[in-house]
């Protein structure tokens, strides 16, 4: 299962490795694309075509899934994990994310998120202050 939050550090040659616990489960490759809130997001090659098969069925008349569509899909990347469970971060998903040296990976059961670290920290804040709003809400 996917779950918790881990702290890894970006090397010289843009390669993170993903927490050895993941590994199992995440296999020999993985998708990575933006994610919202300003990170990646990581899916195991079965989550990607679950999440994947949702854009389908969308219609370009709508401006929103045509939006979602681009950004999703349009950023989407296959990495393979190495011998050592590193992938190797696209330049052009490590800078839209401000991804530079210290990142947090979070586990979210079918999905990872990769974050800045300290933009993590400050969404985390924030976050902790709303949830028992955002739950209500639920």
């Amino acid at each position: 299962m996917l779950i918790g939050q881990h702290e890894h550090t970006i090397d010289v040659k843009n390669r993170l490795a993903l927490p050895a616990k993941f590994r199992g489960e995440l296999g020999d490759s993985v998708v990575i694309t933006s994610g919202l809130d300003g990170c990646l997001t990581v899916f195991t090659q079965e989550s990607w075509k679950d999440e994947s098969a949702r854009w389908n069925n969308s219609t370009i008349a709508k401006v929103e899934e045509r939006s979602v569509a681009r950004v999703m899909l349009g950023n989407a990347t296959e990495v393979s994990l190495d011998k050592l469970g590193r992938i190797l971060l696209p330049d052009y998903l490590k800078k839209m994310a401000s991804l530079e040296k210290n990142v947090v990976i979070c586990g979210l059961l079918n999905r990872l998120e990769i974050w800045d670290k300290k933009k993590w920290e400050d969404y985390s804040k924030h976050a902790a202050k709303e949830v028992e709003e955002m739950v209500s809400k639920l």
